[in-house]
Protein backbone atom coordinates (compact mmCIF):
# COMPACT_ATOMS: atom_id res chain seq x y z
CA UNK A 1 0.00 0.00 0.00
CA UNK A 2 1.36 3.39 -0.80
CA UNK A 3 2.39 5.92 2.10
CA UNK A 4 1.60 9.56 1.36
CA UNK A 5 4.08 12.47 2.52
CA UNK A 6 4.24 16.25 1.62
CA UNK A 7 6.40 19.35 1.99
CA UNK A 8 3.94 22.09 2.91
CA UNK A 9 5.22 25.44 1.79
CA UNK A 10 4.86 29.23 0.18
CA UNK A 11 6.51 29.28 -2.16
CA UNK A 12 6.96 25.66 -2.47
CA UNK A 13 7.55 24.77 -6.45
CA UNK A 14 11.20 25.16 -5.59
CA UNK A 15 10.96 22.22 -3.22
CA UNK A 16 13.75 19.84 -3.81
CA UNK A 17 11.79 17.68 -0.97
CA UNK A 18 9.93 15.13 -3.23
CA UNK A 19 13.00 14.01 -5.71
CA UNK A 20 14.91 13.31 -2.52
CA UNK A 21 12.20 11.08 -0.65
CA UNK A 22 11.48 9.51 -3.74
CA UNK A 23 15.11 7.93 -3.82
CA UNK A 24 14.37 7.29 -0.24
CA UNK A 25 11.46 5.36 -1.07
CA UNK A 26 13.18 3.45 -3.71
CA UNK A 27 16.36 3.01 -1.47
CA UNK A 28 14.10 1.10 1.68
CA UNK A 29 12.09 -0.58 -0.62
CA UNK A 30 8.60 1.33 0.30
CA UNK A 31 6.07 2.26 -2.13
CA UNK A 32 5.67 5.82 -0.91
CA UNK A 33 4.06 9.10 -2.67
CA UNK A 34 6.13 12.53 -1.76
CA UNK A 35 4.14 15.72 -2.80
CA UNK A 36 4.36 19.40 -2.90
CA UNK A 37 1.53 21.37 -1.23
CA UNK A 38 0.98 24.74 -1.81
CA UNK A 39 -1.01 26.55 1.21
CA UNK A 40 -1.72 30.29 1.73
CA UNK A 41 0.45 32.21 4.15
CA UNK A 42 -2.31 32.25 7.19
CA UNK A 43 -2.02 29.76 10.26
CA UNK A 44 -5.94 28.91 9.27
CA UNK A 45 -5.13 27.59 5.80
CA UNK A 46 -2.05 25.87 6.95
CA UNK A 47 -4.29 24.07 10.37
CA UNK A 48 -7.09 22.98 7.27
CA UNK A 49 -4.32 21.33 5.11
CA UNK A 50 -2.72 19.60 7.60
CA UNK A 51 -5.74 17.81 9.04
CA UNK A 52 -7.02 16.97 6.42
CA UNK A 53 -3.91 15.52 5.12
CA UNK A 54 -3.95 13.29 8.65
CA UNK A 55 -7.53 12.92 8.34
CA UNK A 56 -6.82 11.62 4.85
CA UNK A 57 -4.31 8.69 5.47
CA UNK A 58 -1.05 10.71 5.45
CA UNK A 59 1.94 9.10 7.23
CA UNK A 60 4.19 12.55 7.63
CA UNK A 61 4.55 15.90 6.54
CA UNK A 62 7.81 18.27 5.90
CA UNK A 63 7.30 21.95 6.94
CA UNK A 64 9.30 24.70 5.44
CA UNK A 65 8.64 28.73 5.22
CA UNK A 66 6.49 30.41 6.17
CA UNK A 67 4.78 27.90 8.51
CA UNK A 68 7.68 26.01 10.74
CA UNK A 69 6.67 28.44 13.65
CA UNK A 70 2.66 27.76 12.84
CA UNK A 71 4.05 24.11 13.15
CA UNK A 72 5.30 24.38 16.45
CA UNK A 73 2.27 25.94 18.12
CA UNK A 74 0.09 23.31 16.53
CA UNK A 75 1.66 20.90 18.24
CA UNK A 76 2.65 22.03 21.36
CA UNK A 77 -1.65 22.50 21.47
CA UNK A 78 -2.23 18.84 20.64
CA UNK A 79 0.09 15.82 20.05
CA UNK A 80 3.47 17.90 21.36
CA UNK A 81 7.42 18.29 20.29
CA UNK A 82 10.77 16.68 20.62
CA UNK A 83 13.11 18.46 22.80
CA UNK A 84 14.98 19.93 19.37
CA UNK A 85 11.35 21.00 18.37
CA UNK A 86 11.04 22.92 22.18
CA UNK A 87 14.35 24.48 21.79
CA UNK A 88 14.12 25.25 18.06
CA UNK A 89 10.76 26.76 18.33
CA UNK A 90 10.31 25.81 15.25
CA UNK A 91 8.77 22.27 13.73
CA UNK A 92 10.01 20.98 10.11
CA UNK A 93 8.88 16.93 10.29
CA UNK A 94 5.25 16.64 11.59
CA UNK A 95 3.80 12.94 12.39
CA UNK A 96 1.05 11.47 14.33
CA UNK A 97 1.81 10.62 18.14
CA UNK A 98 1.07 6.93 18.87
CA UNK A 99 0.08 6.92 21.84
CA UNK A 100 -2.42 9.36 21.73
CA UNK A 101 -3.96 7.31 18.87
CA UNK A 102 -4.34 4.13 20.66
CA UNK A 103 -5.94 5.78 22.80
CA UNK A 104 -8.73 6.89 20.04
CA UNK A 105 -7.14 10.99 20.13
CA UNK A 106 -7.91 12.07 16.41
CA UNK A 107 -5.51 12.17 14.09
CA UNK A 108 -5.83 16.39 14.26
CA UNK A 109 -5.51 16.17 17.80
CA UNK A 110 -2.65 13.92 18.09
CA UNK A 111 -0.30 15.71 15.41
CA UNK A 112 3.50 15.42 17.08
CA UNK A 113 6.64 17.89 15.73
CA UNK A 114 10.37 17.57 15.41
CA UNK A 115 13.11 19.45 13.99
CA UNK A 116 15.67 17.42 12.16
CA UNK A 117 17.24 20.76 10.76
CA UNK A 118 19.92 20.99 13.51
CA UNK A 119 20.79 17.39 13.54
CA UNK A 120 21.21 17.07 9.95
CA UNK A 121 24.02 19.94 10.01
CA UNK A 122 25.66 17.77 12.88
CA UNK A 123 25.47 14.79 10.68
CA UNK A 124 26.84 16.35 7.72
CA UNK A 125 30.08 17.79 9.24
CA UNK A 126 30.37 13.93 10.44
CA UNK A 127 30.51 13.25 6.80
CA UNK A 128 32.48 15.42 6.11
CA UNK A 129 35.19 13.51 9.13
CA UNK A 130 35.24 17.26 10.71
CA UNK A 131 35.46 16.59 14.53
CA UNK A 132 32.83 18.48 16.68
CA UNK A 133 34.36 16.71 19.71
CA UNK A 134 36.18 19.80 21.88
CA UNK A 135 35.52 22.07 18.86
CA UNK A 136 35.81 25.91 19.20
CA UNK A 137 32.53 26.54 17.10
CA UNK A 138 31.04 30.32 15.80
CA UNK A 139 27.74 31.19 14.80
CA UNK A 140 26.84 33.84 12.84
CA UNK A 141 23.28 35.02 12.68
CA UNK A 142 21.05 34.62 15.57
CA UNK A 143 17.72 33.61 13.80
CA UNK A 144 15.63 30.59 13.46
CA UNK A 145 18.33 28.62 11.42
CA UNK A 146 20.60 29.65 14.09
CA UNK A 147 18.51 28.64 16.74
CA UNK A 148 17.86 25.17 15.55
CA UNK A 149 21.69 23.84 15.47
CA UNK A 150 22.32 24.92 19.02
CA UNK A 151 21.44 22.35 21.05
CA UNK A 152 22.88 19.27 18.36
CA UNK A 153 26.10 20.74 18.40
CA UNK A 154 25.92 20.94 21.95
CA UNK A 155 24.80 17.26 22.23
CA UNK A 156 27.93 16.53 19.66
CA UNK A 157 30.47 17.48 22.34
CA UNK A 158 31.47 21.13 21.25
CA UNK A 159 34.10 22.86 23.16
CA UNK A 160 33.49 26.33 23.49
CA UNK A 161 30.03 28.34 21.78
CA UNK A 162 29.86 32.07 19.98
CA UNK A 163 27.12 33.47 18.54
CA UNK A 164 27.28 36.56 16.58
CA UNK A 165 24.59 39.08 15.12
CA UNK A 166 24.91 42.27 13.36
CA UNK A 167 22.56 43.30 16.30
CA UNK A 168 24.22 42.08 19.57
CA UNK A 169 20.53 42.40 21.54
CA UNK A 170 19.35 39.51 19.20
CA UNK A 171 22.03 37.05 20.18
CA UNK A 172 22.03 37.81 23.64
CA UNK A 173 18.05 37.42 23.75
CA UNK A 174 18.33 34.10 21.88
CA UNK A 175 21.38 32.57 24.41
CA UNK A 176 18.86 33.50 27.23
CA UNK A 177 15.98 31.82 25.96
CA UNK A 178 17.94 28.77 24.69
CA UNK A 179 19.22 28.77 28.26
CA UNK A 180 15.68 28.72 29.54
CA UNK A 181 14.10 26.32 27.16
CA UNK A 182 16.61 23.22 27.90
CA UNK A 183 19.13 22.42 30.81
CA UNK A 184 21.65 21.40 28.70
CA UNK A 185 22.29 24.77 27.08
CA UNK A 186 24.16 26.75 29.66
CA UNK A 187 23.92 30.56 28.72
CA UNK A 188 27.09 31.03 31.02
CA UNK A 189 29.48 28.95 28.22
CA UNK A 190 28.24 30.75 25.38
CA UNK A 191 29.56 34.03 24.44
CA UNK A 192 27.93 36.61 22.08
CA UNK A 193 28.78 39.61 20.16
CA UNK A 194 28.23 41.42 16.62
CA UNK A 195 29.14 39.98 13.63
CA UNK A 196 31.63 42.76 12.97
CA UNK A 197 33.28 42.19 16.07
CA UNK A 198 33.69 38.26 15.26
CA UNK A 199 37.55 37.53 15.36
CA UNK A 200 40.19 34.90 16.66
CA UNK A 201 40.63 31.27 15.56
CA UNK A 202 37.74 28.54 15.67
CA UNK A 203 37.58 25.22 14.41
CA UNK A 204 34.26 25.88 12.60
CA UNK A 205 32.53 28.86 11.89
CA UNK A 206 28.72 28.69 10.61
CA UNK A 207 26.68 31.03 8.60
CA UNK A 208 23.49 30.97 10.04
CA UNK A 209 22.09 33.75 7.70
CA UNK A 210 21.00 34.25 4.36
CA UNK A 211 22.72 36.92 3.16
CA UNK A 212 24.97 34.98 0.64
CA UNK A 213 21.86 34.53 -1.61
CA UNK A 214 21.10 38.17 -2.08
CA UNK A 215 24.63 39.13 -2.55
CA UNK A 216 25.94 41.00 0.38
CA UNK A 217 28.64 40.30 2.13
CA UNK A 218 29.15 39.69 5.96
CA UNK A 219 31.24 42.53 7.62
CA UNK A 220 34.31 40.10 8.60
CA UNK A 221 37.07 40.68 10.53
CA UNK A 222 40.40 40.56 9.10
CA UNK A 223 41.69 38.84 12.05
CA UNK A 224 38.14 35.87 11.86
CA UNK A 225 40.20 32.82 11.11
CA UNK A 226 38.79 28.87 11.03
CA UNK A 227 39.98 25.52 10.08
CA UNK A 228 36.43 24.98 8.24
CA UNK A 229 33.31 27.29 7.32
CA UNK A 230 29.80 25.64 6.99
CA UNK A 231 26.96 28.01 4.85
CA UNK A 232 23.92 26.69 5.76
CA UNK A 233 22.89 28.13 2.39
CA UNK A 234 23.11 26.06 -0.79
CA UNK A 235 22.51 25.80 -4.87
CA UNK A 236 24.74 29.01 -5.62
CA UNK A 237 28.35 30.94 -5.20
CA UNK A 238 28.26 31.21 -1.44
CA UNK A 239 30.89 34.78 -0.87
CA UNK A 240 30.78 33.42 3.12
CA UNK A 241 32.66 30.58 1.94
CA UNK A 242 34.60 31.76 -0.96
CA UNK A 243 36.03 34.31 1.88
CA UNK A 244 37.41 31.18 3.92
CA UNK A 245 38.32 28.97 1.09
CA UNK A 246 41.05 31.99 -0.14
CA UNK A 247 42.14 31.71 3.90
CA UNK A 248 42.59 27.76 3.77
CA UNK A 249 40.05 26.66 5.21
CA UNK A 250 37.76 23.74 4.35
CA UNK A 251 34.34 24.69 3.06
CA UNK A 252 31.02 22.99 2.56
CA UNK A 253 27.48 24.58 1.59
CA UNK A 254 24.17 23.16 3.08
CA UNK A 255 23.10 20.54 0.80
CA UNK A 256 24.67 18.02 2.66
CA UNK A 257 22.43 19.51 5.67
CA UNK A 258 19.32 19.47 3.36
CA UNK A 259 20.25 15.65 2.66
CA UNK A 260 20.72 14.92 6.52
CA UNK A 261 17.37 16.91 7.67
CA UNK A 262 15.46 14.78 5.35
CA UNK A 263 17.11 11.56 6.13
CA UNK A 264 16.01 11.45 9.74
CA UNK A 265 12.66 13.02 8.37
CA UNK A 266 11.77 9.66 6.63
CA UNK A 267 13.48 7.28 9.88
CA UNK A 268 10.77 8.99 11.82
CA UNK A 269 8.37 8.34 9.48
CA UNK A 270 8.89 5.37 8.39
CA UNK A 271 11.58 3.46 10.66
CA UNK A 272 13.90 3.09 7.77
CA UNK A 273 17.60 4.34 7.82
CA UNK A 274 18.67 5.84 4.99
CA UNK A 275 22.34 5.42 3.66
CA UNK A 276 22.46 9.16 3.23
CA UNK A 277 26.30 9.26 1.16
CA UNK A 278 24.77 7.01 -1.13
CA UNK A 279 21.56 9.14 -1.71
CA UNK A 280 23.95 12.08 -1.94
CA UNK A 281 26.00 10.65 -4.80
CA UNK A 282 23.07 9.50 -6.86
CA UNK A 283 21.46 12.47 -6.24
CA UNK A 284 24.26 15.26 -7.48
CA UNK A 285 24.48 12.67 -10.16
CA UNK A 286 21.22 13.92 -11.42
Amino acid sequence: MTQHFIVIGNPIAHSKSPEIHSLFGAQAGLDISYQRQYCPDDAASFTAVIEAFFHGGGVGANVTVPFKQVAYECCAARGGLSEHAKVAGAVNTLLLNPTLLTKGVSPAEALYGDNTDGQGLVNHTKRLDWSLQGARVAIIGAGGAARGVVLPLIEAGIGELTISNRTLSKATNLVNELSHASPAINDKQIQTCRTVDLSGEFDIIINATSIGLSGETLPLADQLNCHYAYDMMYGRELPFLQHFAARGAQVSDGYGMLIGQAALSFERWTGHVIDVVQATETLQAQ
